[in-house]
């Protein structure tokens, strides 16, 4: 059930950050040729893309956990056997959900804070909104909560012999 509510969230997430990367590219072009060619750089170029950065890294974060794409020893793993891949996944889905709520627990009053007192990125003639890149953050370490929660509840089934549960 989780999963259905989860998946359309995780491809519109994937989505948008693919967009987001098509639009920077442009950014990037205008900002080099504008250097090159007329010696004046698209302004706030520096700040939107150091921020875009990491927006994409957390709207990409759970397709990765989602998709398997996150890191591991598949070679280690595949040498457990099934109980121990189901550990493995237990395990993995709790450290996941610990790092995870860590950044989720450290980031939610920053984020707050930045969209009360209207922080933002860069001086001068771009001031960038620092809350959108915060809620982002949040937001998608959240997913990525729910996301190996999930995992490793169903690993846990695994161990203990209710896998149809």
């Amino acid at each position: 059930m989780p999963d259905r509510l989860i998946t359309p969230v995780v491809h519109l997430l994937l989505a948008l950050a693919a967009l987001l990367i098509f639009l920077l590219g442009f950014l990037v072009v205008a900002d080099v040729l504008g250097r090159a060619l007329f010696n004046s750089p698209v302004k706030g170029t520096p700040e939107l893309v150091s921020m875009s950065i990491v927006v994409i890294c957390f709207l990409l974060a759970g397709h990765a956990v989602q998709s398997g794409g996150m890191l591991k020893a598949d070679v280690l793993v595949g040498a457990f056997g099934a109980r121990g891949q189901a550990f493995s996944e237990l395990v993995s889905g709790l450290l996941g959900v610990l790092f995870f709520g860590l950044i989720v627990w450290g980031g939610a009053m920053p984020a707050l804070t930045a969209w009360t007192t209207g922080e933002f990125e860069g001086e001068g003639a771009l001031r960038v909104p620092a809350w959108p890149a915060r809620a982002v953050v949040v937001f998608g370490a959240a997913l990525v909560v729910v996301i190996y929660l999930g995992r490793a509840i169903r690993a846990a089934r695994t161990l203990l012999g209710r896998a149809g549960v």
